[in-house]
């Protein structure tokens, strides 16, 4: 299989990735089945499925370091698959299956988020890692778009909407059987025991560079700024322009389709020009755009600037993790542990966000996104300066 080619089953991985993202879509359909425990679903399911990015993503750098990469991302997809059996054993009175199969989603999309990235750079050259990751989000934000079609199709043609699950787990499958067969560098090849060791100490140690904790704050910001915004937008539409709850309910589509056309173009971009040249530019207009946000006239030109925001920082996450490792290519599985991590940023900014609205007002939100966008502006004048 030709090098061009043999990266398709990892771009198929990233397609995976986004099953995670089934959690948000079909909560209604649990808590509607599930009418008298929907309270304790509600709060359970969310941390099931989400604290696994900050007890097991170096643990998965280290197991990465002694099983390889390509066999870690297996194991993802395998746990992934038995996650997709588990709800259609679900019911009313075994709700907690729910729960246990979005806790194996969770897990699934914790060490292929880890393991994924660090698997690319064995077949891509670090100058064009940023390009290929961020179109990988591409294809994840495809998915996440999809989902909610998916759903809608499952129940109305066939009558049962967890037929989701069956569907995204013969997916899951024929991925995991094509990235088994692919032809893809072990990067343990060639290395001495000591020298290819990934360790907790070895994960932690890369904190002690400066360029990779400053890249890993900022998958922190980035993450907690994407999430931010999402919960921001219904927020705003609400409180300023007085919106109907559903219709504002429906403004963060803008956001994300918005977030889907950056990371293509991102994708194109950074096969051309450094992902250090392009931080600064993107991140430092995406500052001006949120700052310019409570002097929108109409939710009409609210929705463009957030439109805006999220074409100019969509692929920050992308940048961020493709110049670290391009800064440290040995220290991959180390590398991505770490931002994996980092991805609990997004529950922390959303905490924030809410303490700011009830202390302030919807200023406040304007605030918070502002901080970390400010943040990862700095972030983007400290990689091009280092370039």
């Amino acid at each position: 299989m030709k090098k061009n080619y043999a990266v398709l089953p990892l771009f198929a991985g990233f397609f995976v990735m986004g099953f995670g993202d089934i959690i948000g879509t079909v909560m209604n359909q649990i808590k509607a089945e599930c009418v008298a425990d929907a309270d304790t679903i509600t709060w359970l399911m969310p941390v099931f499925a989400y604290v696994w990015f900050l007890l097991i993503s170096i643990p998965t750098g280290v197991l990465a370091g002694r099983i390889g990469r390509k066999n870690t991302v297996l194991l993802s997809l395998a746990v992934t698959l038995a996650a997709m059996a588990v709800p259609m054993f679900a019911n009313a009175e075994r709700w907690y299956l729910y729960v246990a199969a979005f806790a194996l989603i969770g897990i699934g999309n914790t060490v292929i988020q880890a393991a994924l990235p660090a698997l690319m750079s064995n077949m891509v050259a670090g100058d064009r890692l940023a390009s290929r990751i961020s179109f990988g989000q591409f294809v994840k934000a495809i998915c996440a778009a999809l989902t909610p079609l998916f759903v809608y199709l499952t129940a109305s043609a066939l009558g049962n909407w967890k037929l989701i699950f069956p569907l995204y787990g013969a997916l899951t499958a024929l991925v995991g059987v094509w990235l088994w067969i692919s032809d893809i560098p072990d990067e343990r090849a060639g290395k001495s025991r000591r020298e290819g060791a990934t360790s907790f100490a070895s994960c932690f140690a890369m904190m002690k560079n400066p360029y990779v904790a400053a890249m890993t704050v900022g998958i922190l910001f980035s993450v907690g700024a994407d999430v931010g915004m999402s919960v921001a937008i219904p927020e705003y539409l609400q409180n300023v322009f007085n919106v109907d709850k559903d219709l504002a309910g429906a403004g963060p589509t803008v956001y994300f389709v918005a977030k889907t056309v950056a990371a293509f173009a991102g994708a194109i971009l950074f096969a051309k020009v450094s992902a250090a040249v392009c931080l600064p530019w993107c991140m430092g207009l995406a500052l001006v755009a949120i700052l310019a946000v409570p002097f929108a006239p109409s939710a009409i030109c609210f929705l463009a600037l957030v439109a805006l925001v999220a074409l100019l920082s969509a692929n920050s996450f992308g940048m961020c993790m493709g110049l670290a490792i391009e800064r440290v290519p040995g220290k991959a599985n180390e590398i991505t542990s770490l931002m994996v991590m980092a991805i609990v940023g997004g529950g922390v900014v959303s905490a924030v966000l809410g303490l700011a609205q009830r202390a302030i007002g919807a200023v406040g939100l304007v605030l918070v996104l502002a901080v970390c966008l400010a943040y990862l502006f700095g972030l983007g004048l400290f990689a091009a300066s280092k370039k």
